[in-house]
């Protein structure tokens, strides 16, 4: 925000500068050019303005900034390249994620797959063009060997348009809102952001202390969404039956990393929303909210998630981007 600040001081200075010369140039010129002594009446075409006209309404407030947007550059930035691929692609045809013509939300990553192993990880890099309107910096890092991602370095800006170009495989795709959900454990609030500015704050219930199964420290998106999911302990080695199994079957449900995390209804825990943890590693929301989240929140929108007592989320899972 200061530096903002800074280039609009500098902006106005530099705008009462010109307007100052300006003035100036207007006063000489009004002086009788010699040539011309006799200098006849003024044009009877120009009308003159009343000396009561009201005063130009002033300039509108320039929009809030998300300080969570990745910087805007001026021509291309580092990482990109929006030159299309000429030559002959070092890979097999791939698959593009997002898909061509998606709308995703902010954190969302390009994901590269290729049909098998390549031959040169440093070719197959420099074969693959991104570019984005507006320009931003990002970086390429391989999650397995037959697959690249990129992403920017911070969330995309609201409505930015990306093209892929990976060896001549060529794909668009455009984020939506920066509609960011924050999960703070030391207010058991869940607050969501639209473009910067507070939309909804809702209170929630993550993962307890006891039985190790507090929710990570990191950033997270949004992988995908399902109306209604069982959830099983035991596919993670969990019987059902022991102290902290469960079987049970959630609605709303908003997946936000690749070892079973989730955004969901929890009827039976809203008297603990807003005051503690009690949930095995979920963010628990009220009915109403789930609606709304379910409703609002889709694929590459982040939830960030703070103050937890679990350290941070390191799990090499697929969804570990934005720790990267």
């Amino acid at each position: 925000m200061s530096g903002w600040i800074t280039r609009s001081r500098f902006v106005a200075v530099k705008a009462a500068v010109v307007a100052s010369m300006l003035s100036c140039v207007l006063v000489l010129s009004s002086v009788p050019a010699l040539a011309d002594p006799d200098q006849g009446p003024g044009d009877p075409g120009v009308i003159a303005p009343p000396a009561d006209s009201p005063a130009p309404p002033p300039l509108p407030a320039p929009p809030a900034l998300d300080p969570l947007a990745a910087p805007v550059v001026a021509g291309p930035a580092a990482g990109q390249d929006p030159t299309p691929f000429a030559g002959t692609a070092p890979f097999g045809p791939p698959r593009i994620t997002p898909a061509n013509g998606s709308t995703v939300g902010v954190a969302e990553p390009i994901i590269i797959d290729f049909p098998g192993l390549v031959d040169d990880s440093g070719a197959t890099e420099s074969a693959i063009h991104i570019s984005s309107v507006p320009p931003v910096p990002g970086k390429f890092y391989w999650m397995k060997p037959t697959q690249l991602r990129w992403r920017p370095l911070s969330f995309w800006p609201a409505n930015t348009a990306v093209t892929v170009d990976a060896g001549g495989a060529v794909s668009s795709f455009r984020t939506g809102d920066s509609l960011v959900a924050t999960a703070d454990d030391a207010t058991h609030q869940l607050t969501v952001t639209r473009n910067g500015a507070v939309e909804k704050t809702i209170p929630m219930s993550m993962g307890m202390s006891a039985g190790g199964h507090q929710t990570p420290n990191g950033t997270y998106y949004v992988q995908e969404k399902m109306p209604s999911v069982v959830m099983d302990s035991s596919t993670y080695g969990v019987p059902v039956n022991s102290t902290y199994g469960y079987k049970t079957t959630v609605e709303l449900a908003v997946r936000f990393d690749d070892s079973g995390d989730f955004v969901h209804s929890a009827p039976w825990s809203v008297d603990d929303q807003g005051k503690r943890d009690v949930s095995h590693g979920c963010i628990n929301i009220s009915p109403t909210n789930a609606k709304w989240f379910f409703d609002n929140f889709g694929a590459g929108d982040p939830i960030v998630v703070k103050n937890s007592s679990g350290g941070t989320y390191s799990r090499h899972d697929g969804s570990n981007d934005w720790q990267i």
